[in-house]
């Protein structure tokens, strides 16, 4: 059992990291205007199984597919796997299922996403819901997988619901970033279809009253992302001070550096004008920031291991008495 536990954990780890590459290879689809490569059909690509290369945004969306595609298969393994290692009841087994949902839901939306045409230059109000919603998903999907990973690999699940500040912190936490993310996806989406030819002009179509929906909804995210920002390095620092544990360090720690780095790499990102290439790193920071997160999540509510439950020790002290007696 143990063996299919640790075969299963080094599998979840390797799945976190392509889920993170899925995720950036769909960015990169986005950024370069090639959602449409293959039409719109779903599942088929020009209505073929396998589409003849005709142009590199069929080859740039094609990829994308097959990158999908494998992934949903490499997601049922996950569940497989958990089910035959961990025993029912186990939050593995959960955590997989919830990742599995969300790569169901994923799909569908990113089938939506073709069928409804809301691709390429479509600049509806219908694309920017899709897009944040499709973000949203993609986090949480991200979410599971990791904690698949983490809680297969030995770590320590909070015992009970837990309550008090952490709680409150993380949720909003969560949460913050949740919005945060889709506010980026908008945002991101208005700077494919609308580039800016220098900062100058992009601070003009900024403060423009008749400039599409798109590019006015640009300057909440850099406004969000300090708040955020600000708020996540604070709180991080007061749930570090509260459950002083090892891995609770670890990843609040982990979340502070990503948040600066991350603030620092988003203004690199409004002075180069957002090419392509640093959006997938501005992405990527994003993802490796929400994982922080999450793992600082499961570790603060959790009981360390050093610390006995409650319950096991009144019962510890109970039989003491009763063998003094």
């Amino acid at each position: 059992m143990e063996k299919r536990q640790s075969r299963l954990a080094t599998f979840a780890w390797i799945l976190v990291i392509y889920t993170i590459a899925v995720i950036l290879w769909g960015a990169f689809v986005r950024a370069t205007g090639s959602g449409a490569g293959c039409g719109a059909h779903w599942p088929s690509c020009q209505g073929d199984i396998i589409p003849r290369p005709e142009s590199i945004e069929t080859i740039i969306e094609f990829t994308h597919r097959l990158m999908s595609g494998l992934f949903g298969l490499l997601i049922l393994g996950l569940v497989v796997g958990a089910f035959r290692a961990f025993p029912k009841g186990h939050l593995v087994r959960k955590t997989a299922v919830l990742a599995l949902i969300f790569t169901i839901t994923e799909s569908l939306l990113g089938a939506g996403l073709v069928l409804f045409e809301l691709v390429a230059h479509n600049i509806s109000a219908e694309r920017a819901v899709a897009a944040a919603l499709h973000l949203t998903n993609t986090y949480f999907l991200l979410g599971f997988v990791a904690l698949t990973a983490w809680w297969a690999s030995g770590q320590q699940p909070a015992r009970r619901p837990q309550k008090g500040t952490a709680v409150w912190l993380l949720g909003v936490g969560l949460a913050a970033m949740i919005i945060l993310s889709a506010a980026g996806a908008i945002t991101a989406l208005g700077d494919t279809i609308f580039p800016a030819t220098s900062l100058a002009h992009g601070l003009q179509q900024d403060i423009d009253p008749t400039a599409h929906f798109l590019v006015r909804l640009r300057v909440w995210h850099p406004v969000l992302s300090i708040f955020t920002g600000f708020y996540l390095f604070y709180a991080s620092g007061l749930i570090m001070a509260q459950r002083p544990w090892p891995n609770v360090r670890r990843f609040g720690t982990a979340v502070r550096v990503m948040v600066v780095v991350q603030i620092i790499a988003g203004g690199i990102n409004v002075i180069l004008l957002a090419p392509v290439w640093m959006q997938l790193v501005h992405l990527l920071l994003a993802d490796l920031l929400w994982l922080s997160l999450v793992l600082l999540a499961a570790n603060a509510l959790a009981a360390p291991e050093e610390a006995p439950d409650r319950e096991e020790d009144s019962a510890s002290a109970a039989r003491s008495f009763s063998a003094l007696r």
